[in-house]
């Protein structure tokens, strides 16, 4: 399992240690950036998706502690990297993942590393079983991922998703939308108990929520908002279908 990190880290000898310590014996982790004070770790850290943070706790204008208030709602694991023991239990009250003393135990580090590999790989499989259908119980609702949580749908206030790479835009009767990292495919199995049709390879539409169709090679349908989706001609007959 692949994650992202900044190190945080005030001395430039001690983030190329770790770093290189990182990519020869944690080969799981990409370092997106480094920061040698808070206020630079705090624009990695608002402009990065993380999954890890190494944190030196002494730097210069602040302390990681700092950092950490700063940033609010902490949606990624913390390795404190320190040389003071006497903030370990600071580090615990700030919901640290580990705590690693200079200088670096490589032993120590590697289980740091695969700590936080295994609590992100138990939450991620956590929020795939939300979204499967099988695991969702409640008639007429989706649930979509977040990172604080996830959040409840009425699939009957679903217009149609659209494929967006890896990302899924959910579009809404109330004009908002909703994005979701799952593929549409996903999405698609989320809602099989629905009225859900797939009419091309980029949309799933609401059925009901289809006024008309318009002929063609695979023609296309316009939605009660007025959105003019284009059919594949593969998806055609699956569509009409609906309909018979």
């Amino acid at each position: 399992m692949k994650l992202s990190a900044i190190i945080v880290e005030d001395e430039k000898t001690s983030r190329d240690i770790l770093k290189n310590y990182l990519a020869k014996y944690c080969p799981n982790i990409s370092v997106l950036g480094e920061a040698e004070n808070v206020d630079e770790a705090l624009v990695l850290i608002r402009n990065n998706d993380l999954d890890v943070v190494f944190l030196d706790v002494e730097m210069p204008y602040g302390n990681a502690f700092d950092l950490l208030d700063k940033v609010g709602d902490i949606d990624f694991q913390t390795i404190f990297v320190t040389a003071y023991n006497h903030y370990a239990i600071d580090a615990l009250n700030a919901h640290a993942s580990y705590y690693l003393m200079k200088p670096i135990s490589i032993d120590d580090l590697i289980k740091a590393v695969d700590y936080v590999t295994e609590i992100r790989s138990k939450e991620d499989a956590l929020q795939d079983q939300v979204l499967v259908p099988k695991t969702n119980s409640v008639d007429g609702k989706i649930t979509i991922p977040q990172q604080n949580g996830f959040e409840v749908l009425e699939t009957n206030n679903i217009l149609y998703c659209k494929a967006d790479d890896n990302y899924t835009e959910i579009f809404l009767k109330n004009n908002k939308k909703k994005l979701v990292s799952k593929t549409l495919k996903y999405i698609e199995e989320a809602l099989s108990a629905a009225n859900f049709a797939r009419v091309h390879k980029s949309y799933l539409v609401n059925v009901d929520e289809i006024v008309k169709y318009l002929k063609g090679k695979g023609g296309s349908i316009v939605l009660s908002n007025g959105k003019e989706i284009m059919v594949s001609a593969s998806k055609k007959s699956d569509l009409l279908s609906y309909f018979k």
